[in-house]
């Protein structure tokens, strides 16, 4: 089975992104054929920056790498070094309703909340189904946001095969319900939109801050709570067995229990996790010819696969004559 997603490198990287895709990704390449890629044309609807990208790329496969992404075992690379994706998304273009982008909630949803719009931001869902589609992607593990672009990507694929024959597989959206939305500081999906994220490879100082940031209810600490309502736990328990949740929830609901206490046990908890990442990091950061040269043989994996998929499709269009 073929497993691909990709990340944006548009910023640190935070708990959302480690919980709701990287982690799992990272786990698929022990049993999987994992198609992993650093969605750089992506990050362009909201970054506009060059320098901050080329920095970000780096930093995203840096970041892959330390927490055990290896390029034996997947094919990793960064879009950009694949330019047939761009191809691909032109054609399916044709085969995308207006009235199927403009239903997309993200595009609503980023507009709603300042970011200007732009055809980019648009057809958003156009690309990220030719990534999908050209990588003949049979699973897209993915947070509940996207679920919707997954659900384009298969409306177009239809639409194609129903006119040229089964040129695409279909591919199925994997959401862990479990992870799928993992919690920001104020209790909205952690985003670097909203500005509410916990960046995992932050210097101790910044995540503690960060931690100490979580919303929390104004009850007294005498009194019993609720963990179920609470920010804290809700991040807290991604990092715990049942044992220590279920002690945790215990504390939560005989009273007695300090809100700042919990967070400063969840930060050195994160702190500790990520620890031997973070230094492999820095080593990594130190090399950056040795991350281009890792990018570079990815990409070339990845090409090798799409050329298979767009030769099929440029001879069903009739791109070639």
């Amino acid at each position: 089975m073929r497993v691909l997603s990709g990340i944006q490198p548009s910023g640190s990287l935070h708990l959302g992104n480690y919980f709701g895709m990287m982690q799992k990704m990272i786990d698929y390449q022990e049993h999987e054929e994992l198609f992993c890629f650093i969605a750089n044309y992506h990050a362009q609807t909201s970054l506009s920056d060059g320098k901050a990208l080329a920095r970000g790329t780096l930093e995203a496969a840096a970041n892959f790498l330390a927490l055990g992404m290896d390029p034996d075992k997947s094919t990793f690379w960064v879009q950009s070094d694949v330019p047939e994706v761009q191809e691909l998304a032109w054609i399916l273009s044709n085969f995308t309703p207006m009235g199927l982008l403009e239903r997309c909630h993200s595009y609503k949803d980023k507009i709603t909340k300042g970011i200007a719009a732009n055809h980019g931001l648009f057809a958003y869902p156009v690309l990220m189904s030719a990534d999908i589609l050209m990588f003949q992607s049979n699973k897209v593990p993915i947070g509940k946001d996207q679920k919707q672009h997954v659900e384009v990507a298969r409306d177009i694929a239809i639409k194609f095969n129903n006119e040229y024959g089964d040129i695409f597989t279909i591919p199925e959206p994997e959401i862990d319900d479990e992870v799928a939305t993992v919690p920001g500081l104020d209790g909205q999906k952690m985003s670097k939109s909203y500005g509410n994220t916990i960046d995992f490879f932050a210097e101790d100082k910044v995540l503690r801050k960060q931690i100490m940031r979580i919303v929390t209810a104004p009850i007294d600490v005498e009194e019993p709570k609720d963990p179920d309502v609470c920010n804290v736990y809700k991040i807290f328990r991604l990092f715990m067995t049942e044992e220590q949740d279920q002690a945790l929830r215990q504390r939560y609901r005989a009273g007695g229990l300090a809100f700042g206490h919990v967070k400063q046990e969840l930060f050195e908890t994160v702190r500790d996790y990520f620890a031997p990442h973070t230094e492999k990091r820095r080593e990594l950061l130190a090399d950056p010819d040795a991350i281009r040269n890792i990018l570079a043989q990815g990409a070339q994996k990845a090409r090798h696969a799409a050329a298979k998929t767009l030769r099929k499709v440029r001879k069903k269009t009739g791109l070639i004559y």
